[in-house]
């Protein structure tokens, strides 16, 4: 029995799945959406004002 049949025999025994599910990849869009949503929203005074100075050279 070789290291591969070894590794291959666990996995089978054991059920063991590689990868992301789609479920998992969902998760970490939600928290990454949500972390933005969060970051423009602390950061909306200073956009605004960034934007009004640009607004005042034009």
């Amino acid at each position: 029995m070789t290291f591969t049949d070894l590794v291959a025999y666990v996995r089978a025994r054991f059920n063991i799945e590689e990868g992301q599910t789609m479920a998992e990849y969902g998760v970490v869009l939600a928290v990454i959406t949500g972390l933005v949503v969060i970051a423009i929203g602390l950061l909306s005074g200073a956009i605004a004002a960034a934007l009004d100075t640009v607004r005042g050279y034009l």
